[in-house]
């Protein structure tokens, strides 16, 4: 039997659960089109109907496998959200290598940054006709962190202009840090902000400063990067754990076994807490996970449906593992 979509906030009509496609761009390893559509598939049973992509996603891989995945769905149904900021530029000096940044794909194209009123129009064309789509719901400016100037004077009011035209739903930024994105919620007109790692049970920086501002400016705030690229998304972290992408610090992974004992004390698992814990704050509206294949979409679907004693908060507040709210 098909499940009902899964609840829905209110900015921009996020599922509170997302489906993160970085994977169906060959993220560290590849994978067919048949086992990323599978877990689209499986996504979508499951109640999902909010996916996320962008061009930087093996070198737009990613946009086209998640477009053909979709494309015979109902189109009011689901929102699709992607990126703008870097243009993939046709490299056929290099296309016998592989891309170097962390994709398994040929390096066909290079990513140029480009945050210009008009880049944000061709990267968004571009997207269109990737993805097969007729429309973009969310798009995200994508790690402007060296580009603020131009990506709140050109982008942001390029992407303003395409929304009011009804080109595009919701705008916003999508960054590895909270501070700038922030700084976008307080001085630009976004409607929706997507953070990746800045706000876990790990780490929550965000909370001293983007979790406010969005609050006070009726912001959505989606959060991704829930396990930290790793380190909370197994019952106890092992040896090799990854954060940020690279090999975890020794004391992270202390870190993050304490807190998984302390989970464990209370019946649940550290990737259980680690969704739980982001999606109770008033501010998220969605929880963007990344799932390459079927089963890895039921196992985020079955955590995200655990319901978490809520003395397991205090007793990590006591611990010191867990900061104020």
């Amino acid at each position: 039997m098909m499940r009902r979509a899964l609840p829905r906030r209110p900015a921009v009509g996020l599922t509170t659960l997302g489906f993160g496609a970085a994977q169906g761009g060959n993220l560290f390893h590849a994978i067919t089109d048949e086992t990323f559509a599978a877990a689209v598939d499986t996504a979508w049973d499951a109640g999902i109907r909010y996916f996320d992509t962008a061009p930087h996603y093996g070198l737009g891989l990613s946009e086209r496998r998640l477009g053909a995945a979709l494309r015979a769905r109902p189109r009011e149904e689901y929102v699709v959200s992607t990126k703008v900021g870097r243009l993939l530029v046709p490299s056929p000096g290099t296309a016998h290598l592989r891309d170097p940044e962390g994709f398994d794909v040929a390096a066909t194209h290079r990513r140029e940054w480009d945050f210009s009123r008009d880049g944000v129009r061709r990267s968004l064309e571009a997207s269109l006709e990737r993805t097969g789509l007729d429309r973009i719901d969310v798009v995200y400016l994508h790690d402007p962190d060296e580009h603020w100037r131009q990506a709140a004077t050109e982008a942001v009011p390029a992407l303003a202009e395409l929304r009011d035209q009804g080109v595009i739903g919701a705008i916003g930024a999508g960054m590895n840090q909270s501070a700038m994105l922030a700084r976008f919620v307080r001085e630009t007109d976004v409607d929706v902000v997507l953070c990746a790692g800045r706000y876990t049970l790990l780490e929550q920086g965000a909370l001293h400063d983007l979790l406010p501002a969005a609050q006070d400016r009726g912001v959505g705030v989606v959060v991704a990067g829930v396990y930290n690229s790793g380190l909370l998304a197994t019952d106890r972290p092992p040896a090799g754990a990854t954060y940020n992408y690279a090999p975890a610090p020794p004391e992270l992974i202390g870190r993050a076994t304490r807190i998984a004992q302390v989970c464990e004390a209370h019946g649940v698992t550290l990737p259980e807490a680690a969704l739980a814990f982001v999606r109770s704050h008033p501010a998220v509206v969605s929880t963007v996970v990344g799932m390459h294949d079927a089963g890895q979409v039921a196992e985020t679907v079955r955590r995200a449906g655990v319901t978490v004693p809520e003395a397991l908060w205090p007793a990590l507040r006591a611990a010191g593992l867990l900061g104020p709210r």
